[in-house]
């Protein structure tokens, strides 16, 4: 079990590397069915101010409420191929009908889906509690592509200067 600084240190870490990655793959596990994935918008992501649970917006009526009432165990995929960064998140995930965190995250993207704004009855939240994430950031795309053609002229393997790390939020 990590200490209080060290999980403050790692949860930070995870928001740093997934502030601009936007868009992750949450993936619910309903039970007695195959894992289901879709693309899912993160909202408020601020290293500052970061408290170790990702925010998503959803419709009340959806697939993936439904899927996480019958069990909260999440998986969210970000990456940024442009920056040769990947994050694996392993957590909980919990339904909400929170207006004040409804309109503390809102944003443009959200009125395309909820016209009501964050009153919009539809609304709710999905608040992924991080347990744990795995990351990989590598060397930047041109750094890695000539540390690549140096290996390949000669005959070593690639020499990269990224970063793989583990985060234990809880």
């Amino acid at each position: 079990m990590p200490s209080q600084n060290e999980a403050t240190a790692d949860i930070t870490k995870l928001a740093e590397l997934t502030q601009d990655i936007r868009v992750a793959m949450m993936t619910t596990f309903p039970p007695g069915q195959k894992p289901h994935s879709r693309p899912m918008y993160t909202t408020g992501v601020d290293p500052k101010t970061f408290d170790g649970t990702l925010w998503f917006m959803s419709h009340a009526e959806s697939v993936k409420n439904d899927e996480l009432a019958q069990n909260p165990e999440v998986l969210l995929t970000y990456a940024a191929p442009d920056k040769n960064r990947y994050v694996v998140v392993y957590g909980r995930g919990r339904i909400e009908k929170n207006r004040e965190k409804a309109k503390e995250l809102w944003n443009v993207h959200a009125k395309g889906w909820f016209p009501g704004g964050p009153d919009d009855p539809a609304l709710t939240l999905i608040g992924c509690e991080v347990t744990t994430a795995e990351y990989w950031d590598g060397p930047a795309p041109t750094s890695y592509l000539l540390s690549l053609l140096k290996a390949v002229a000669t005959g070593t393997k690639p020499q990269t200067t990224g970063e793989h790390g583990k985060v234990t939020a809880r």
